[in-house]
């Protein structure tokens, strides 16, 4: 039992294993083409990243890209292809920071507040791809970027005629979310274990709500009916109706549950770095997603690593400033590492289900007899 899980984890080694070896060597090759050392490169980017506070901030932009990539994967997982995340995101934002500005409860009242505004502000957005879907069969991949440009307009409409904060001359910006309304840090926990932060640096409190959404993720697709149904309908909506399930129903509670999460994803900058919707507040984080939620394999555990690698890849490139060679270089790292992934995991794919299939075969092959044994 341990061999043949050794040999699970071994092949599944393999597939990141090319990715990223690729992926450097693509990446070396470009900085040799443009006059550049790749092992002063690497060399830079590993002394910028090694640092308490690019770790921090790494784990900080990390928890809502895993958050945002958790809700592209749930669609994936039944190949509903929810492009829209970021329409869904951007006005969860709007709506969350507006609210968010307003309320004058109790820290904890105030947090699930903001929380709740966005996912709903999210699956909300995410109900007219839906709609459209069961009801007209509309493809869900046109009909979300179409409304990702709806969206982007629609946000700053809100954002100018009634949103905006007035008191700001010249800058189109919400008002901001009180320090009392946002979620704590966790240095004092941590430094409770004998870890001291530098001055300013700030472990934020979204991190252990990006964990809880991870595990239930887990728990919802692979440990539930739900899931299980969920899963049986991408695979085969055919089959998956004829065992009773309602696929349009799947469908819906799919997408909801992913406009849902890319709210929360908005909240989650909301009540930590950025407590007001502005030109500064963190966009583009979905189509993000999209990468790290196909390198991780639509699994959460994979995209935990796969946000960490593709969030710490960016955070290190600040380093190559330092050496004067453009941080663009990274843009080229990321986009090879997602090409060769999605190539490597599908051969490693194909091979395993030859494998698979070949021993099926022999296991089906009649013995012969041997001559001269008594029958």
């Amino acid at each position: 039992m341990n061999q043949t899980l050794f040999k699970r984890i071994l092949s599944g080694l393999v597939a990141p294993a090319i990715a990223l070896a690729v992926a450097i060597v693509v990446s070396s090759i470009t900085l040799l083409l443009s006059g550049n050392s790749p092992i002063e490169a690497l060399r830079a980017m590993a002394s910028y990243f090694f640092t308490t506070d690019s770790i921090v901030v790494t784990l900080n932009r990390a928890a809502p890209l895993y958050v945002v990539s958790l809700a592209v994967a749930i669609g994936f997982k039944m190949n509903l292809f929810n492009i829209g995340v970021d329409g869904q995101y951007r006005l969860a934002a709007l709506f969350g920071a507006a609210v968010g500005a307003e309320l004058h409860m109790p820290r904890i009242l105030n947090i699930i507040a903001v929380m709740l505004v966005a996912m709903l502000v999210g699956a909300a957005w995410a109900a007219i791809p839906g709609v459209l879907k069961v009801t007209r069969n509309v493809n869900e991949v046109v009909s979300t970027i179409m409304l990702n440009f709806v969206a982007t307009g629609l946000t700053a409409y809100l954002l100018l005629t009634y949103f905006r904060n007035k008191r700001v001359e010249n800058v189109s910006e919400t008002k901001a979310i009180p320090p009392s309304g946002r979620l704590p840090t966790l240095n004092g926990v941590i430094e409770n274990f004998g870890f001291h932060f530098p001055r300013l640096t700030h472990l934020n409190g979204f991190l252990p709500i990006a964990i809880a959404v991870g595990i239930g993720f887990y728990v919802l697709v692979w440990r539930t009916r739900f899931g299980f149904d969920l899963r049986m309908t991408g695979a085969n909506k055919a089959a998956a109706r004829a065992s009773g399930v309602n696929p349009s129903a799947m469908i819906m509670k799919t997408i909801l549950i992913s406009g849902a999460l890319a709210g929360l994803a908005a909240s989650g900058f909301l009540l930590t770095d950025f407590p007001k919707y502005s030109d500064a507040f963190p966009l583009g984080l979905a189509f993000t997603g999209i990468g790290v939620a196909l390198l991780g394999r639509n699994h959460p555990a994979g995209i935990a690593v796969a946000a960490l690698v593709w969030q710490g890849v960016e955070t290190a490139s600040r380093g190559l400033l330092d050496v004067q060679i453009p941080p663009e270089i990274t843009i080229i790292m990321l986009g090879t590492l997602l090409m060769s992934s999605v190539i490597s995991f599908e051969v490693v794919r194909r091979r395993r289900l030859e494998a698979t299939i070949r021993q099926a075969g022999v296991a089906a092959t009649p013995t012969a007899p041997v001559v001269g044994a008594p029958s």
